[in-house]
């Protein structure tokens, strides 16, 4: 038999033996490259091309990237989004719902600004919120934050008020308003809105 095809043969056979070493739920995963998350359902369309931009007020992390384009998520640039968001407390990191870079991208094009989103709030670890949650009725026991699926922001002239009705407009999860706090909470679990201090 020719190398090449030898090769060809002992590979097959180890990917077949790989492919049986991991369940089969976990099979597309594994071989899927790059990873593709389910497009979000937003109130209105977004673009083929979608870029956010972060600013972490507690760190000083800044993000400005394409993550969405071609049709599928970024994992490089999500990776990077979802360290400017960790928990400025202890340093942890947490996987980023996708659909919450989607939420901000759709807010920034409502309101057709390019500033950063000034994040007051990204992933929240389970001991920092339950300090926090400790300290204040404000904090959710059980809070978005811990899921990765919520952010706290403002934006750098934008009346707080215009932002908190562009959020809501998106129907695409949690809309909290903080007022005397200064920022809108915004997650991606079910549609639902409330006000804060």
């Amino acid at each position: 038999m020719p190398a090449i095809a030898r090769r060809q043969v002992l590979f097959g056979a180890g990917m077949a033996a790989v492919a049986a070493a991991i369940p089969s739920a976990l099979q597309a995963a594994v071989l899927q490259a790059p990873p593709r998350f389910a497009a979000p359902a937003l109130a209105a369309p977004l673009a083929e091309v979608r870029r956010v931009t972060l600013h972490n007020l507690h760190t000083g992390d800044r993000f400005d990237e394409v993550y969405w384009e071609r049709g599928v998520y970024v994992p490089d640039a999500l990776a990077a989004a979802q360290h400017a968001l960790r928990d400025w407390r202890n340093g942890e990191e947490h996987f980023m719902d996708p659909k919450l870079f989607d939420l901000l991208h759709g807010i920034s094009q409502k309101l057709g600004t390019r500033q950063p989103f000034q994040i007051i709030s990204g992933y929240r670890s389970p001991t920092s919120n339950a300090a926090m949650h400790a300290h204040s009725t404000g904090v959710a026991e059980h809070s978005q934050h811990m899921q990765g699926k919520a952010s706290d922001i403002r934006l750098d002239g934008v009346e707080l008020a215009n932002l908190h009705k562009a959020a809501l407009s998106l129907k695409a999860g949690g809309v909290g308003l903080y007022p005397v706090s200064n920022f809108v909470h915004v997650d991606v679990a079910r549609v639902r809105a409330w006000q804060g201090v």
